[in-house]
């Protein structure tokens, strides 16, 4: 991961322009403890913080967590077990306080700008997203750990999780609803998701060409690193129903090719297909140019790697907050083909953040009960 006093792409801001590094300055929270918990583990006794993606293939259980932009972080801690973290308060910033990279006008013409380089032959498909951010009511006691346990009771979803590194000023905490990579020895599976209705609502003739050219592109990123003939759909546009809404989800597998290291495997990977677009390179580029802060930790992948059982599980960095410079940032955004009318992509992306927001702006307090 870069220096905490670096941004690489100065002409595209952080979400928190002025602050440093992708996460965030070590803060005053140096009461707290670094932890990360996921799928019913808690992971203490952090030991090393590297940025180097090779440590993957090596020893040890790792929390990792990798921007849109590519900036890895994995996190090695000695004591992983059964059970959750400390049970810890959280108050939110009121829901009027959040403010949006894109507003409705400019996200409506950036719709309106794929919708052209799509006319033009230039790409398929992009996603275009908008980052929200709201001052916290008090950085320096506030705790991402009371976060994901509101996000538990209020929003659960299939790949909930939070990392924190008070000394190395990573707080993140996702309810990701969508798996971008887990292993099991040589086994690889990804699940993209593409198409979204509101709960109760029909699936547009859209939504599923959506999730069939996401699909072809995931098929074609796990071929460059699985074993030839071995990448299956396993299943194709799938409902799968979460608070509030339901999405479209198709699951693709392979077998790795022998000796491919992890490197490799995010190299040729990253960033997730669902959330840039088709063909990638191109998608890419558009977003570069459409969007105007960094995604962050926005649309990338968190997670964890066990190195020694070859085992993973990395979710797409969606339904995602981190803190950085004082301020709680989430991420929302729409897959973007010829067939999107601008306005209802808006729509999708405020009806992806509202229940979230809802949650993250409110009180909760904990209790050992």
């Amino acid at each position: 991961m870069r220096g905490c006093d670096q941004n690489p792409n100065p002409s595209r801001p952080t979400p928190a322009q002025g602050t440093a590094g992708p996460w965030e300055h070590p803060c005053l929270m140096s009461e707290q403890f670094a932890l990360a918990s996921f799928g019913g583990k808690i992971a203490t006794g952090l030991r090393d913080v590297t940025s180097d993606l090779s440590a993957l293939d090596s020893q040890g259980w790792w929390a990792v967590a990798i921007t849109f932009e590519g900036q890895p972080l994995c996190a090695r801690f000695d004591d992983v077990r059964e059970g959750s973290a400390p049970v810890t308060d959280w108050v939110g910033p009121p829901r009027s306080s959040w403010t949006t990279s894109l507003d409705h006008f400019a996200y409506v013409k950036a719709v309106e700008q794929v919708r052209e380089l799509i006319a033009a032959g230039e790409v398929y498909q992009v996603n275009v997203c908008r980052i929200m951010s709201a001052p916290l009511p008090d950085p320096t006691s506030v705790d991402v750990v009371g976060l994901a346990q509101a996000l538990r009771g209020g929003n659960p979803a299939p790949h909930q999780g939070v990392i924190r590194l008070p000394d190395h000023g990573v707080h993140i905490v996702t309810a990701s609803p969508e798996l971008f990579l887990s292993r099991s020895n040589n086994r690889v599976v990804t699940r993209p998701i593409k198409g979204t209705a509101a709960e109760g609502e029909e699936f547009l003739a859209k939504d599923h060409d959506e999730n069939v050219m996401i699909v072809d592109l995931m098929r074609n990123d796990l071929g460059t690193i699985c074993q030839t003939g071995s990448v299956a759909v396993d299943e194709l546009c799938a409902v799968e129903n979460h608070p509030g809404l339901a999405h479209l989800v198709s699951t693709v597998s392979g077998e790795l090719k022998p000796d491919v290291r992890w490197k490799e495997i995010v190299g040729l990977t990253f960033p997730p297909g669902s959330v840039s677009g088709a063909p990638k390179s191109s998608a890419l580029r558009a977003i570069r140019a459409l969007e105007p802060v960094e995604r962050s930790a926005y649309c990338g992948a968190v997670g964890w790697v066990d190195a020694d059982s070859q085992t993973a599980e990395l979710a797409v960095g969606i339904r995602t907050f981190w803190l950085e410079g004082g301020r709680l940032n989430f991420g929302t955004g729409a897959g973007i083909t010829w067939a999107s009318d601008p306005e209802a992509e808006w729509a999708e992306t405020e009806l992806k953040a509202s229940r979230l927001l809802t949650v993250a702006s409110g009180t909760w307090k904990g209790s050992d009960s």
